[in-house]
């Protein structure tokens, strides 16, 4: 189980934040469409995905071809409040909303047809 230090910690990072706010707003994602919404190298967003997973924030399943990542369902019932606070308050900023409007604009993405 996480312990609230190692929350904060995982959360610490502004890439790994943003990876979870995407997630939390999307629901999950694969790593394609995080390299896009983050604009940032697959290799860096992997280890970010890497580093939360570790932790526990974050659960991957394998679709096909693709892996998702999402919220994993099993954190502790106080993490909750914190996740949809923390994304309220990243929902407001620039980066996240030029990072979901990438996201949304990205063609041939895992629930269409040919992704990555």
């Amino acid at each position: 189980m996480i312990s609230p230090a190692q929350f904060f910690k995982c959360l610490s990072d502004d890439t790994r934040l943003r990876c979870v706010t995407l997630l939390q707003k999307e629901g999950k994602l694969c790593v394609c469409e995080l390299t896009t919404a983050l604009n940032l190298s697959q290799p860096k967003i992997s280890r970010h995905l890497a580093s939360l997973r570790q932790c526990g924030l974050l659960q991957d399943s394998r679709e096909g071809q693709w892996v998702f990542y999402q919220i994993n369902a099993k954190l502790p019932d106080w993490t909750s409040p914190l996740l949809m606070n923390a994304l309220l308050a990243v929902e407001l900023t620039d980066s996240f909303k030029s990072g979901l409007q990438r996201l949304q604009q990205m063609e041939n993405r895992p629930d269409t047809e040919g992704c990555c």
